[in-house]
Protein backbone atom coordinates (compact mmCIF):
# COMPACT_ATOMS: atom_id res chain seq x y z
CA UNK A 1 0.00 0.00 0.00
CA UNK A 2 1.67 3.78 -0.59
CA UNK A 3 2.61 4.99 2.10
CA UNK A 4 0.43 8.72 2.82
CA UNK A 5 2.45 11.75 4.55
CA UNK A 6 -0.27 13.81 6.48
CA UNK A 7 -0.11 17.30 5.88
CA UNK A 8 -0.43 19.22 9.30
CA UNK A 9 0.09 22.70 10.32
CA UNK A 10 2.02 23.67 13.51
CA UNK A 11 2.92 26.49 15.84
CA UNK A 12 4.30 27.63 18.84
CA UNK A 13 7.32 25.53 20.72
CA UNK A 14 7.06 23.76 23.96
CA UNK A 15 5.00 20.86 24.88
CA UNK A 16 3.35 19.37 21.67
CA UNK A 17 -0.50 19.55 21.25
CA UNK A 18 -1.73 17.01 18.56
CA UNK A 19 -4.95 18.36 17.12
CA UNK A 20 -7.38 15.98 15.16
CA UNK A 21 -10.50 17.01 13.30
CA UNK A 22 -13.69 16.01 12.55
CA UNK A 23 -15.40 14.56 9.71
CA UNK A 24 -16.15 16.82 6.86
CA UNK A 25 -13.58 19.73 8.25
CA UNK A 26 -9.56 19.76 8.65
CA UNK A 27 -6.98 21.01 10.06
CA UNK A 28 -7.88 24.49 9.97
CA UNK A 29 -10.95 23.94 12.66
CA UNK A 30 -7.68 24.32 15.39
CA UNK A 31 -6.88 27.42 14.14
CA UNK A 32 -8.39 29.43 16.80
CA UNK A 33 -6.54 27.14 19.12
CA UNK A 34 -3.37 27.14 17.69
CA UNK A 35 -3.54 30.68 18.22
CA UNK A 36 -4.65 30.56 21.93
CA UNK A 37 -1.73 28.00 22.89
CA UNK A 38 1.31 28.68 20.94
CA UNK A 39 2.84 30.59 23.22
CA UNK A 40 3.39 27.77 25.53
CA UNK A 41 2.70 24.55 23.34
CA UNK A 42 4.12 23.57 20.21
CA UNK A 43 0.59 22.93 18.22
CA UNK A 44 0.57 20.59 15.40
CA UNK A 45 -2.94 20.34 13.29
CA UNK A 46 -3.17 17.46 11.02
CA UNK A 47 -5.42 16.46 8.02
CA UNK A 48 -6.57 13.23 7.87
CA UNK A 49 -6.88 10.78 5.04
CA UNK A 50 -9.19 12.62 1.88
CA UNK A 51 -9.57 15.85 4.15
CA UNK A 52 -7.32 19.46 3.68
CA UNK A 53 -3.86 18.88 1.58
CA UNK A 54 -3.69 15.00 2.70
CA UNK A 55 -3.99 12.50 0.13
CA UNK A 56 -7.03 9.95 -0.18
CA UNK A 57 -6.85 6.43 1.42
CA UNK A 58 -5.31 4.50 -0.75
CA UNK A 59 -6.47 1.20 -0.52
CA UNK A 60 -9.04 -0.79 -1.20
CA UNK A 61 -9.90 -2.21 1.18
CA UNK A 62 -12.26 -0.73 4.17
CA UNK A 63 -10.28 1.49 6.49
CA UNK A 64 -10.34 1.15 10.22
CA UNK A 65 -9.34 3.82 13.11
CA UNK A 66 -6.08 1.95 13.25
CA UNK A 67 -5.65 2.82 10.18
CA UNK A 68 -5.70 6.40 10.78
CA UNK A 69 -3.30 6.06 13.34
CA UNK A 70 -1.06 5.30 11.42
CA UNK A 71 -1.43 7.60 9.66
CA UNK A 72 -0.04 10.03 12.36
CA UNK A 73 2.93 7.21 13.21
CA UNK A 74 5.51 9.63 11.15
CA UNK A 75 4.61 12.23 13.74
CA UNK A 76 4.34 10.57 16.86
CA UNK A 77 7.59 9.33 15.73
CA UNK A 78 9.11 12.70 15.37
CA UNK A 79 7.73 14.32 18.53
CA UNK A 80 9.90 14.00 21.59
CA UNK A 81 8.75 14.77 25.65
CA UNK A 82 5.48 15.45 26.69
CA UNK A 83 2.56 14.59 23.91
CA UNK A 84 -1.15 15.81 24.33
CA UNK A 85 -3.91 15.00 22.12
CA UNK A 86 -6.97 16.86 21.12
CA UNK A 87 -9.74 15.61 18.76
CA UNK A 88 -13.32 16.24 17.43
CA UNK A 89 -15.78 13.86 16.63
CA UNK A 90 -14.28 11.12 14.36
CA UNK A 91 -10.86 12.63 15.32
CA UNK A 92 -11.61 11.67 18.93
CA UNK A 93 -12.25 8.60 17.60
CA UNK A 94 -9.25 8.52 16.22
CA UNK A 95 -7.74 9.85 19.43
CA UNK A 96 -9.06 7.22 21.55
CA UNK A 97 -7.47 4.55 19.27
CA UNK A 98 -4.39 6.05 19.41
CA UNK A 99 -3.95 6.43 23.06
CA UNK A 100 -4.93 2.25 22.82
CA UNK A 101 -2.15 1.55 20.19
CA UNK A 102 0.02 3.77 22.01
CA UNK A 103 -0.10 3.15 25.90
CA UNK A 104 1.81 5.59 27.83
CA UNK A 105 2.83 7.48 24.80
CA UNK A 106 -0.01 10.74 26.04
CA UNK A 107 0.23 12.55 29.16
CA UNK A 108 -3.76 13.83 28.40
CA UNK A 109 -6.56 13.47 26.05
CA UNK A 110 -9.01 16.12 25.18
CA UNK A 111 -12.08 15.09 23.46
CA UNK A 112 -15.34 16.43 22.15
CA UNK A 113 -17.71 13.78 21.57
CA UNK A 114 -15.51 11.03 20.35
CA UNK A 115 -18.01 9.11 17.58
CA UNK A 116 -17.11 5.38 19.32
CA UNK A 117 -20.52 3.88 18.12
CA UNK A 118 -19.23 0.42 18.53
CA UNK A 119 -19.41 0.44 22.22
CA UNK A 120 -22.62 1.51 22.19
CA UNK A 121 -23.92 -0.97 19.77
CA UNK A 122 -23.30 -3.42 21.59
CA UNK A 123 -24.79 -2.02 24.63
CA UNK A 124 -27.95 -0.19 23.83
CA UNK A 125 -28.01 0.25 19.66
CA UNK A 126 -31.68 1.94 19.90
CA UNK A 127 -29.23 4.83 20.85
CA UNK A 128 -27.24 4.78 17.71
CA UNK A 129 -29.91 4.20 15.26
CA UNK A 130 -29.90 8.20 14.24
CA UNK A 131 -26.54 7.78 13.04
CA UNK A 132 -27.33 4.82 11.67
CA UNK A 133 -29.84 5.85 9.52
CA UNK A 134 -28.06 9.24 8.61
CA UNK A 135 -25.30 6.87 7.02
CA UNK A 136 -27.60 4.51 4.97
CA UNK A 137 -29.94 7.87 3.50
CA UNK A 138 -26.59 9.85 3.34
CA UNK A 139 -24.97 6.81 1.16
CA UNK A 140 -28.51 6.11 -0.63
CA UNK A 141 -27.86 9.93 -2.36
CA UNK A 142 -24.22 8.83 -3.02
CA UNK A 143 -25.61 5.67 -5.18
CA UNK A 144 -27.63 8.56 -6.97
CA UNK A 145 -25.21 10.38 -7.51
CA UNK A 146 -26.22 13.31 -5.45
CA UNK A 147 -23.14 14.52 -3.50
CA UNK A 148 -24.93 17.61 -2.04
CA UNK A 149 -28.27 15.54 -1.05
CA UNK A 150 -25.57 13.26 0.95
CA UNK A 151 -24.27 16.21 2.63
CA UNK A 152 -27.34 17.96 3.34
CA UNK A 153 -28.50 14.65 5.34
CA UNK A 154 -25.26 14.75 6.99
CA UNK A 155 -24.95 18.26 8.13
CA UNK A 156 -28.72 18.21 8.68
CA UNK A 157 -28.16 15.44 11.51
CA UNK A 158 -25.49 17.08 13.44
CA UNK A 159 -26.53 20.50 13.18
CA UNK A 160 -30.44 20.42 12.66
CA UNK A 161 -32.61 20.45 10.45
CA UNK A 162 -31.90 23.33 8.09
CA UNK A 163 -28.00 23.79 8.64
CA UNK A 164 -27.36 22.88 5.16
CA UNK A 165 -29.38 25.39 3.93
CA UNK A 166 -27.94 27.56 5.71
CA UNK A 167 -24.18 26.89 5.01
CA UNK A 168 -22.21 29.77 3.24
CA UNK A 169 -22.19 29.30 -0.29
CA UNK A 170 -18.65 29.15 -0.84
CA UNK A 171 -18.23 26.06 1.87
CA UNK A 172 -20.65 23.64 0.40
CA UNK A 173 -18.15 22.24 -2.69
CA UNK A 174 -15.42 21.04 -0.09
CA UNK A 175 -18.39 19.45 2.19
CA UNK A 176 -19.97 17.68 -0.72
CA UNK A 177 -16.18 16.50 -1.69
CA UNK A 178 -15.83 15.48 2.11
CA UNK A 179 -19.03 13.30 2.57
CA UNK A 180 -18.05 11.16 -0.51
CA UNK A 181 -15.63 9.29 2.32
CA UNK A 182 -19.37 8.59 4.36
CA UNK A 183 -19.76 5.08 4.46
CA UNK A 184 -15.81 4.71 5.25
CA UNK A 185 -16.14 6.71 8.26
CA UNK A 186 -19.49 4.82 9.15
CA UNK A 187 -17.79 1.46 8.72
CA UNK A 188 -14.95 2.56 10.84
CA UNK A 189 -16.50 4.03 14.12
CA UNK A 190 -19.39 1.32 14.04
CA UNK A 191 -16.73 -1.92 13.41
CA UNK A 192 -14.01 -0.89 16.01
CA UNK A 193 -13.26 -3.75 17.94
CA UNK A 194 -12.05 -2.08 20.96
CA UNK A 195 -14.12 -2.61 24.07
CA UNK A 196 -15.02 -0.44 27.44
CA UNK A 197 -13.29 -2.86 29.29
CA UNK A 198 -9.75 -1.45 26.65
CA UNK A 199 -10.55 1.68 26.96
CA UNK A 200 -10.41 1.62 31.02
CA UNK A 201 -7.02 1.01 30.63
CA UNK A 202 -6.38 4.60 29.56
CA UNK A 203 -5.62 6.30 32.95
CA UNK A 204 -4.33 9.89 31.39
CA UNK A 205 -5.89 12.25 32.35
CA UNK A 206 -9.05 13.33 30.13
CA UNK A 207 -11.40 15.69 29.51
CA UNK A 208 -14.42 15.25 27.86
CA UNK A 209 -16.58 17.68 26.61
CA UNK A 210 -20.53 17.47 24.83
CA UNK A 211 -23.07 19.75 23.71
CA UNK A 212 -26.52 19.66 25.45
CA UNK A 213 -28.06 20.32 21.71
CA UNK A 214 -25.65 17.33 20.54
CA UNK A 215 -27.75 14.07 18.88
CA UNK A 216 -28.58 10.98 21.40
CA UNK A 217 -25.94 9.16 19.12
CA UNK A 218 -23.26 11.22 20.48
CA UNK A 219 -23.81 11.57 24.03
CA UNK A 220 -24.35 8.36 24.27
CA UNK A 221 -20.98 7.36 23.66
CA UNK A 222 -19.56 10.25 26.15
CA UNK A 223 -22.37 8.75 28.70
CA UNK A 224 -20.90 5.23 28.51
CA UNK A 225 -17.55 6.52 29.02
CA UNK A 226 -17.71 8.51 32.20
CA UNK A 227 -19.17 5.07 33.58
CA UNK A 228 -15.62 4.03 32.54
CA UNK A 229 -13.14 6.67 33.54
CA UNK A 230 -14.55 7.48 36.70
CA UNK A 231 -12.20 10.66 37.29
CA UNK A 232 -12.83 11.94 33.96
CA UNK A 233 -13.02 15.92 33.84
CA UNK A 234 -16.56 16.37 32.00
CA UNK A 235 -17.73 20.20 30.39
CA UNK A 236 -21.34 20.52 29.23
CA UNK A 237 -21.86 23.19 26.77
CA UNK A 238 -25.36 24.28 26.88
CA UNK A 239 -25.81 25.99 24.16
CA UNK A 240 -23.76 24.26 21.46
CA UNK A 241 -24.55 20.88 19.89
CA UNK A 242 -21.72 17.92 18.34
CA UNK A 243 -20.58 20.50 16.04
CA UNK A 244 -19.24 23.10 18.93
CA UNK A 245 -15.65 22.98 18.63
CA UNK A 246 -16.73 24.38 14.84
CA UNK A 247 -19.58 26.52 15.64
CA UNK A 248 -18.30 28.47 18.84
CA UNK A 249 -14.70 27.95 19.38
CA UNK A 250 -14.35 30.12 21.79
CA UNK A 251 -15.95 28.49 24.77
CA UNK A 252 -14.65 24.80 23.73
CA UNK A 253 -11.07 26.24 23.25
CA UNK A 254 -10.78 27.75 26.59
CA UNK A 255 -11.96 24.70 28.60
CA UNK A 256 -9.08 23.11 26.39
CA UNK A 257 -6.73 25.75 26.96
CA UNK A 258 -7.67 25.24 31.05
CA UNK A 259 -7.58 22.03 31.42
CA UNK A 260 -4.01 21.51 29.41
CA UNK A 261 -2.46 24.19 31.80
CA UNK A 262 -3.59 22.72 34.67
CA UNK A 263 -2.31 18.94 33.63
CA UNK A 264 0.79 20.61 32.30
CA UNK A 265 1.62 21.84 35.98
Amino acid sequence: MTQVVPFFKEAGSGPTVLCLHSNASHSGQWRGLMDRLSDRFRVVAVDSYGSGRTAEWPSDRVIRLADEVELLQPLLDSISGPLYLVGHSYGAAVALKAALLHPGRFAGLALYEPTFFALVDRITPRDVDGIRNAVSAGAERLDADDGEGAARTFIDFWMGQGSWEGTPPERKPAVVQSVRNLRRWGHAVMTEPATLADLGAITVPVLLMTGQRSPRSSLSVAELLCTTWPEVRRVRFDQLGHMGPVTHPEPVNTEIARFLDEIRR
